[in-house]
């Protein structure tokens, strides 16, 4: 079942790749728990700077949980063990819910993205996508609703009308309209989709990653709290970085005019 969910070296980046194309990257259990585990994995891993996520195919990018798995997974698991794995761990695909990682990561949006697949890219700081691909949060039309921070990470993104028309009817966006409500950054011929999301978190990678993680961070983290609160937690971050080695090489790469070699270190 592992090779479900792939997980490649790039350099510092690590490409993790949904690859159930025949049911469209849905994720079942078991490739969900496999996805948990990467995500750790990459955490971990102190050579693994940046993460650009994708679906296998031309066609989904990730249609959120394989239902009829999933059905079935509802009626098998006692209840306790099913709140102590899925309720109060990681939620779905692993980033969307209690599982924090504050290195950057990047979506390639390959397709639909939808219901869960949504909330897994929504998840993700940065998202490019090919010009068929299609947003939603269909739940409302099967009669539940998102549960996987799609209700609190869109509106976040999209801001609130836009993200209320997305959740309350349950229809499908294009391309051209998530670009223009800033749920994508950019939208890239699907021939070059993963090449110019890799070739961009190879940039990434090149930037000061402690500088990076805590950045990213600072801005979950204050989100919610009284403007002079974030405003301490910021400066207290920002302080933290002072006797880092990466920032010394920052300083000495900008007197020498030559590029940075950081080291998180």
């Amino acid at each position: 079942m592992s090779d479900d969910i792939l997980y490649e070296t790039h350099g510092h980046v690590r490409l993790i790749t949904l690859s159930r194309p025949a049911k469209m990257n849905s994720l079942d259990f078991e490739a969900n728990d496999v996805l948990v585990e990467r995500w750790k994995e990459f955490d971990a891993d102190p050579d693994a700077r940046v993460a650009v996520l994708t679906g296998a195919g031309e066609h989904a990018f990730c249609a959120g949980a394989d239902l009829k798995t999933y059905t079935m997974a509802f009626a098998r698991t006692p209840a306790p063990e099913f709140r102590h794995r899925y309720t109060n761990g990681p939620g779905f695909g692993g980033i969307t819910r209690t599982l924090d990682v504050f290195k950057p990561i990047v979506a390639a949006v390959n397709g639909y993205a939808v219901s869960g697949g949504l909330e897994l890219a929504l998840a993700c700081d940065i998202r490019f996508c090919s010009p068929n691909a299609e947003f939603g949060l269909q739940d409302v039309q099967w009669g539940f609703h998102a549960c996987d921070g799609g209700l609190i990470r869109l509106k976040e993104i999209v801001g609130l009308g836009n993200a209320m028309e997305m959740v309350l009817s349950g229809d499908l966006f294009d391309a051209e309209h998530a670009y223009r409500i800033g749920l994508v950054n950019r939208i890239v011929a699907q021939e070059r989709l993963l090449e110019e999301t890799l070739a961009y978190a190879e940039k990434l990678a090149s930037r000061a990653p402690l500088a990076q993680r805590l950045a990213k961070e600072v801005v979950h983290r204050v989100h919610g709290m009284p403007m002079d609160e974030a405003l301490r937690l910021e400066s207290m971050s920002f302080r933290n970085l002072a006797h880092t080695d990466d920032l010394a090489e920052g300083n000495a790469a900008f007197r020498e005019r030559r590029p940075a070699r950081f080291k998180a270190r």
